[in-house]
């Protein structure tokens, strides 16, 4: 029988009217601003909602978004609440959902929300193919030294789970030595789409954004979307846009 990892105890700490989620160390696994709980404190996790830019404005607030690795649950908070999308949220640890549930205003489960305990790999090869509309992938351990799940195979998974206009967004780290091979193993698995990074972090947190097929928009309608965002959703996309840069040999 194979054993069970060990996973870290979830432990919660609050400094100038933050929450935040650790994973029994020092280092920040998720935040919330007490004072306004629905908005995305971090500003990396913001920068995984660059997927907004990628979906046309009539279809923004339709589809399945998932989260892979829950954190302190903002992105699942912020799809369910305040963009009123069917979400599922898949998260190894039940720690890390029961400080979710206790301390970061996670809802209940209901019609438009699922948080399932499971390795997200397994979650991923049981889901069905283009199920997904909207799939963001944080998935680091206590550590926080790299991604937990960071193969080709695991990437591929993720490309085979979303719809043909499906987007995937994932966070790496742009200073560690394996964030080209990660960059590659992306660009291999979405082969016949587009695959683009933001600028890193102060803290080096470098967000990539996968398009399962099809390529960006022209940056006339890039820059429409950006402030229908910034004005509908209150994110930093006219921002965004210019921190976008095209990796090699991805479609202009």
């Amino acid at each position: 029988m194979t054993k069970a990892p060990e996973l870290a105890p979830a432990t919660v700490s609050e400094h100038d009217g933050v929450r935040y989620l650790h994973l029994g160390t020092p280092w920040v696994q998720g935040a919330m601003r007490l004072r306004t709980p629905a908005k995305i404190e971090l500003e990396y996790v913001q920068r995984m909602m660059v997927w907004t830019l990628l979906r046309p404005p009539a279809e923004l607030t339709r589809g399945h978004a998932v989260q892979l690795g829950l954190g302190a649950g903002a992105i699942t908070r912020f799809c369910h609440g305040a963009m009123k999308m069917r979400c599922t949220a898949v998260e190894l640890n039940p720690q890390v959902i029961a400080a979710c549930r206790a301390f970061f205003r996670l809802p209940d489960d209901g019609a438009r929300l699922a948080v399932v305990q499971q390795d997200a790999q397994r979650w991923l090869d049981a889901a069905e193919t283009g199920s997904v509309d909207v799939l963001c992938a944080d998935l680091y351990d206590h550590e926080a030294a790299g991604p937990v799940l960071d193969s080709e195979a695991f990437y591929r998974a993720c490309a085979r789970v979303l719809a043909d206009t499906g987007v995937m967004t994932v966070n790496l780290f742009g200073r560690d030595a394996r964030f080209e091979r990660s960059l590659q193993r992306i660009a291999a698995a979405f082969e016949g789409g587009t695959v683009f990074a933001l600028r890193p972090t102060r803290e080096g947190n470098t967000i990539v954004a996968a398009i399962r097929s099809g390529t960006l928009p022209e940056r006339d309608e890039l820059q429409a979307r950006a402030q229908q965002i910034d004005t509908r959703l209150g994110l930093p996309a006219r921002k965004w846009l210019r921190m976008i840069r095209a990796l090699p040999g991805s479609p202009p």
